[in-house]
């Protein structure tokens, strides 16, 4: 099965779930920034935060690229430090291009200021591949 992990991090905590999932798929996590080439993928899993309530820009304008035939099933992790903490303006570019996208979702708590520090800290990684681990059986 062909996976991929990209992900969008301003502070480097998705970046950090990027990476741990990854390693359990035996992939390399790429940032959106560096303008990944992803075709012919079974399961895209995309991580990123929640800023100020919704999904980063520049998230969202990468994933205006795919081509919704290349990529079989899409899944979506997030942090948030505010109250919204799922992805929806990326869920429905995604499906807008075709792309089935799990309807499952992992989310936990992010970091802004001094709110939520130290997360996503060892337990949300490790929930984060446990994610990954059931849906990808």
């Amino acid at each position: 099965m062909k996976n991929a992990v990209i992900y969008y991090s301003k502070l480097g905590h998705s970046k950090k779930i990027a990476q741990a999932i990854a390693n359990e798929l035996g992939v390399k996590a790429q940032d959106i920034r560096e303008n990944p080439e992803i075709k012919d993928m079974d399961q895209l899993y995309i991580v990123s935060g929640i800023y100020g309530g919704v999904s980063a820009p520049q998230l969202l304008e990468f994933l205006k690229t795919l081509d919704g035939q290349k990529i079989k099933r899409a899944y979506l992790l997030t942090s948030a430090g505010g109250k919204t903490t799922r992805a929806a303006k990326v869920r429905s570019v995604l499906t807008e291009l075709g792309i089935p996208v799990a309807e499952e979702e992992f989310t936990c708590q992010g970091a802004i200021f001094l709110f939520g520090m130290g997360h996503p800290n060892k337990a949300d990684i490790q929930n984060a591949i446990h994610f990954v681990q059931s849906v990808s059986q």
